[in-house]
């Protein structure tokens, strides 16, 4: 796109009530952070998962298709990342409940100024870039939970990065809830079943959120081991143009995806975690404080070994749990070996393990 029409677009959308700087409310568009790690295998089971590249996730349900996803290098220009999909088991016979999805929830009170639901409401414009393996057919749906509402549009995939751009009409129909919760789903459909394609397509309107509707005429992305889906610079913004990416710092990045997720991860083995107390001498409860405050209370999960040290003195810790949380501090509590060091202070390190870690997880 030229810079004078990319300057067009950009007053179009200024006087459309968006434009601007944070115009873009997707989260880790760039697929910069990866909080979790770069890759995670054998994906595809029931559920979602978030497992690499923060704040997108993916639903399956029914199918036997495996993938593995990675943060990938491969980038158009402008990029360094992009979040790929690579199928190791195929699918080929789709069951008519069959899906995979590709999503990002967005919390309805950074939603507000869509002005959805009221006579002022304001069209959006989504884009993102893309590419494959081969030549295939997806459906990008904006999901309006809060009232049971979507909007679709089908799109191409081929052997090049190819910028996609979706023009979503005002929706004066169903405000959005001003809360922490998810309001809107940026979803990606790429395998699916009868139940969700054996509907009509009706492309970028506002309509009631039918399960049959929302993945017509798609391809299947298990339709082969050779599949790859490569995606990035996804961008979601008030106006009725899609602007140019809007890049920021990494360390803003990862502070907005820190607010749904956070990890302690050890750099080497006995790296010390957070300072407390053996409240008996086998139990120890410390403090720990989340930086940015996350959305809500988390909970923990904890993986490979620990140690209590007091005057020096290692113990063993084990059923590392929340004893409370808040969104600011956690309390952390472990079952140690017996010491005899009641009422000591004492800290929760890592044991013989760098690759220990504790994520706090608070995701929509």
């Amino acid at each position: 796109m030229s810079k004078a029409a990319e300057l067009a677009n950009l007053i179009g959308n200024i006087n459309a009530g968006g434009g601007g700087v944070n115009r873009n409310v997707i989260i880790n568009g760039a697929m910069n952070v990866a909080q979790r790690g770069t890759s995670t295998t054998g994906l595809g089971a029931n559920g979602a998962n978030y497992s690499t590249v923060d704040r997108f996730y993916t639903y399956a349900n029914g199918t036997a298709g495996r993938f593995t996803m990675t943060q990938d290098s491969s980038a158009p220009d402008g990029f360094a990342n992009s979040l790929k999909l690579d199928c190791t088991t195929a699918d080929t016979s789709i069951a008519a409940a069959e899906q995979l999805v590709l999503a990002q929830v967005i919390e309805g009170q950074n939603l507000q100024h869509l002005n959805k639901g009221t006579s002022s409401a304001l069209p959006v414009a989504v884009s993102f870039y893309v590419k494959g393996n081969a030549s295939a057919t997806y459906m990008c749906a904006l999901i309006d939970n809060d009232n049971s509402r979507m909007s679709t549009k089908q799109f191409s995939v081929t052997t090049d990065w190819t910028r996609i751009t979706i023009n979503v009409p005002a929706d004066t129909t169903g405000a959005l809830d001003d809360d922490n919760a998810g309001s809107f789903n940026l979803n990606f459909y790429l395998h699916a079943g009868s139940n969700l394609t054996g509907g009509t397509y009706t492309a970028s309107t506002w309509g009631a959120s039918t399960d049959a509707n929302r993945a017509v005429g798609i391809s299947s992305f298990f339709d082969s081991t050779d599949r790859t889906f490569f995606l990035t610079g996804v961008q979601l913004e008030v106006g009725q143009n899609a602007t140019e990416f809007e890049h920021e710092p990494v360390e803003r990045t990862l502070a907005k995806c820190q607010r749904y997720y956070q990890r302690w991860q050890a750099n080497t083995a006995y790296d010390a975690v957070c300072v407390g107390q053996m409240t008996t001498d086998i139990f120890w409860v410390g403090q720990y404080r989340l930086a940015p405050e996350m959305k809500a209370e988390p909970t923990l999960s904890s993986n490979g070994t620990f140690k209590v040290n007091a005057s020096n003195s290692d113990m063993d810790a084990s059923s590392i749990a929340l004893a409370r949380a808040t969104p600011q501090i956690v309390s952390i509590e472990c079952a140690t070996t017996d010491a005899d060091r009641q009422g000591q202070g004492a800290y929760l390190r890592a044991g013989d393990d760098s690759d220990a870690f504790i994520e706090f997880i608070s995701e929509l």
